[in-house]
């Protein structure tokens, strides 16, 4: 979700959903340290409970970065050993560190030490050529002694060497029972599943085997299926019934970020997605294409954009 769960995508979601927990795109323990902090971890106070997720593998620096994010007042902090990117790699952090699972263990002791808020680790079910068997146990076990609060498990091995960031996020054939017994085997330990879940449904019917389910992509495609977050995974009322509420909702939020000197398509460009399906939606993305990325771009290029969209059936089964 590089580059895509800024804080403004972070807010629009929450707008759609009171109860899902919300992640920061993977920051790189250096850019927390050294860089503009305001405007990296900065975040709205709607979005809680956001967690930071961190890329790094040196512990002292994890600690040091996750003391930050905590002081800037995140609910939990996350540390990504599943990401495939050549950059990542690279940089000795995400999915090559699998195959360093006592390097992970000892930055998340170190967060542990640094932190009084959950500290939860993002992974694989294994890299290249590690049997996956062995290799999610493997690391399970040892984050878990380290004192890590949960895993969040990508049902996707990452093959480093062959295969593209994109590709990764696809062709690996995903895993789901692998990470079931992984709950199995360790049934004190809160384990949630990633990788390939379109739908809330789909999620719902995870949570018979783990502890949670987690929507990337197709929560940033599709947003919209957000609104079934709170009625069918919690029993309670969808904050908005429609879309075109949520957006209401969020106007205000737009509106003082505009007057911050925000750009509009900094904002909008979270929105493509969000009429999937309605008549209009077509309308709504060209509209907001041709005129949200003009210099000087308002609010009423949004609600221009919107009126082009027939309105949609309320929050129902059908995410």
């Amino acid at each position: 979700m590089m580059d895509w769960s800024d804080t403004h995508c972070r807010v629009f979601h929450r707008i759609l959903s009171k109860r899902a927990r919300l992640y920061t795109e993977m920051l790189t323990t250096g850019a927390v340290i050294h860089g503009d902090r305001a405007r990296l971890l900065g975040f709205d106070a709607s979005e809680h409970p956001v967690a930071l997720q961190l890329g790094g593998s040196e512990p002292a620096h994890l600690a040091e970065a996750a003391k930050i994010g905590v002081d800037f007042g995140y609910d939990e902090i996350n540390v990504n050993v599943g990401c495939p990117s050549d950059r990542v790699k690279d940089g000795r952090f995400g999915a090559c560190l699998m195959a360093e699972p006592d390097l992970v263990a000892r930055g998340v002791a170190a967060m542990k030490q640094a932190v009084d808020v959950p500290v939860t680790v993002k992974c694989r079910i294994g890299i290249d050529d590690q049997d996956p068997e062995v290799a999610l146990d493997t690391l399970a076990r040892a984050v878990v002694a380290a004192g890590a609060d949960g895993l969040i498990v990508h049902a996707r091995k990452a093959w480093l060497n062959g295969l593209s960031p994109k590709e990764n996020r696809n062709i690996p054939p995903l895993n789901y029972d692998r990470v079931y017994r992984l709950k199995a085997a360790m049934p004190d330990v809160p384990i949630v599943i990633n990788g390939g879940i379109v739908g809330v449904t789909e999620a719902a019917a995870h949570l018979a085997h783990v502890d949670g389910a987690m929507l990337g992509r197709a929560a940033y495609q599709e947003p919209w299926r957000l609104l079934s977050v709170d009625p069918e995974l919690f029993g309670e009322p969808a904050p908005h019934a429609t879309m075109k509420d949520a957006f209401e909702a969020m106007m205000p939020y737009i509106e003082d970020q505009l007057a911050q000197g925000t750009r509009l398509h900094s904002i909008t460009r979270h929105f493509v997605g969000a009429f999937h399906g309605v008549r209009g939606a077509r309308a709504f993305r060209r509209h907001l294409a041709e005129n949200g990325v003009k210099h000087g771009a308002g609010i009423n290029v949004l609600r221009e954009a919107i009126a082009l969209v027939e309105d949609e059936p309320a929050v129902s089964e059908a995410a």
